[in-house]
């Protein structure tokens, strides 16, 4: 079974709400500004039932150049993550 694209996803939610495919869409362009913003400022964005998107730091460390094998410095950065809820695994499993 094939992974569903966003615009069947859309056609699904509309079609179980009742929203037209446009009020579908927008929605998930304003939660996903919304998480952006929330954890750019906050430092996370919880969606219930699904998990929340955390903004964690990662430290330097060494890594390989896989093409020739040579050490290189990895530089600290910001990372966004996704933390599933226990609810959603518990649901697939």
């Amino acid at each position: 079974m094939a992974k569903m694209t966003k615009s069947q996803i859309v056609a699904a939610l509309s079609e179980k709400t009742g929203l037209a495919k446009k009020e579908v869409n927008g929605f998930f362009e304003q939660l996903s500004t919304l998480a952006y913003k929330e954890v750019k400022k906050n430092g996370e964005f919880v969606v219930p039932g699904f998990g929340k998107m955390v903004k964690v730091k990662r430290k330097a460390r060494m890594g390989v150049n896989p093409a020739t094998g040579a050490k290189i410095k990895i530089a600290a950065k910001t990372v966004a993550k996704f933390r599933l809820a226990k609810a959603a695994k518990e649901a697939v499993l």
